[in-house]
């Protein structure tokens, strides 16, 4: 039996997670949930899974039993009973827990992309001095992941698919009236707010390529990216002899979740039916014209720069998503207010830790004051 930590669990990836631990209970136990805001169903979880240790947003309080603590998240993903640690956290949240954790040499599936976009390099670092499995949860990652094995030296390159958003067939410059309701239209996939604007900026597949980098070692040449309507392909590979592998399942993140969890076997699915094929119907890929994609074409120039670049662009889009939300700038003022804030900032080396985060705050606070100038 595995002994689960999550954090983040009252969010679309915790609250999956739980599902599948609720399944297979001589599989998994609970140790830890750390959650923020949703204090109601923290509670729920915690007196349906028992947990050792808990962590929320102290605005609030949780009822406890004396058997059980409040810590930290990054106390929480030291225990030495942890076997696997679930990152379902967003934003920058999951970075210093992710870090305590290498240090200590545990398991770790991970859905909060950020931390690999922001610090990619120190990162590295970690992972090459400690022994811990790294688990992609992310069904893109956790495609390539799959699709890999153990072949990435007979590699040619690596292709993700993307659904190109609601607005898939308007250009960029047609979008300047979108509102926030438009935009959380998302064609295929159900997800949190942020996620789902940053899909239609196609933002998120930046952060992808950016997370792939780092979690595969792949040179960046070695990273495609194609539109795919249908999200029914999460990622292929292509290997040196001009075969492909190709990992298909719906658009959820069940399956990804599940085998992170039970990795290296695989369990049943239960609660859903085995995927058919048939029922895949017809599958399109198109070639993505970044031209039309300002914040993809950004991110990307950011992963490639590096130092603390890639900080900036992940602080200063969660500034401006939340803006747009807000009603307070427009969809297309994001690419021009990352722009603008990439364009300002003074790069220090991405090897410390101190620096990335400073690189952090001051990314949001130059993004707020420029948010506030378009109101």
């Amino acid at each position: 039996m595995k002994n689960i930590v999550i954090l983040g669990s009252t969010g679309s990836i915790g609250r999956q997670t739980l599902e599948i631990i609720r399944e297979f209970p001589k599989y998994f136990n609970v140790l830890g949930l750390a959650a923020w805001n949703n204090t109601d169903l923290l509670h729920r979880q915690i007196k349906e899974f028992s947990p050792s240790y808990v962590f929320y947003n102290q605005q609030a309080l949780v009822p406890l039993t004396e058997k059980q603590a409040f810590i930290p998240m990054e106390e929480m993903v030291c225990s030495p009973d942890a076997d696997l640690i679930m990152i379902a956290t967003t934003g920058k949240a999951g970075l210093l827990p992710l870090v305590k954790a290498l240090e200590q040499n545990k398991d770790i599936a991970f859905a909060n992309k950020e931390p690999l976009v922001m610090a990619g390099e120190y990162i590295k670092q970690l992972r090459e001095n400690h022994s811990g499995f790294f688990l992609p949860v992310d069904s893109e990652p956790s495609a390539i992941w799959q699709c890999l094995e153990s072949s990435l030296s007979e590699l040619a390159h690596v292709t993700i698919t993307a659904s190109g958003g609601p607005f898939r067939n308007r250009p960029h410059s047609s979008l300047e009236n979108v509102t926030p309701e438009q935009a959380l239209k998302h064609p295929t996939w159900s997800m949190g707010k942020r996620i789902t604007i940053d899909s239609a900026l196609l933002m998120n597949k930046g952060f992808e390529v950016i997370e792939s980098r780092w979690l595969f070692d792949i040179s960046w040449d070695k990273i495609n990216v194609v539109l795919h309507p249908q999200s029914i392909v999460h990622s292929m590979v292509t290997f040196i002899d001009g075969s492909v592998k190709a990992l298909l399942c719906p658009p959820n993140m069940r399956i990804p979740i599940q085998y992170a969890l039970s990795y290296p076997k695989r369990l049943p699915i239960i609660s859903e039916k085995v995927t058919d094929p048939v029922d895949f119907g017809t599958l399109n890929f198109e070639p993505l014209d970044i031209e039309n994609y300002p914040c993809f074409k950004l991110a990307i120039h950011a992963g490639k720069q590096g130092q603390t670049f890639p900080a900036v662009l992940t602080a200063s889009d969660e500034v401006a998503v939340e803006s747009f939300l807000q009603n307070r700038i427009k969809f297309t003022d994001i690419p021009k207010l990352l722009e603008t804030v990439l364009a300002e900032h003074t790069p220090t080396s991405a090897f410390s830790l101190q620096s990335i985060l400073s690189a952090d705050q001051w990314a949001r606070t130059r993004t707020e004051e420029l948010a506030k100038q378009l109101n």
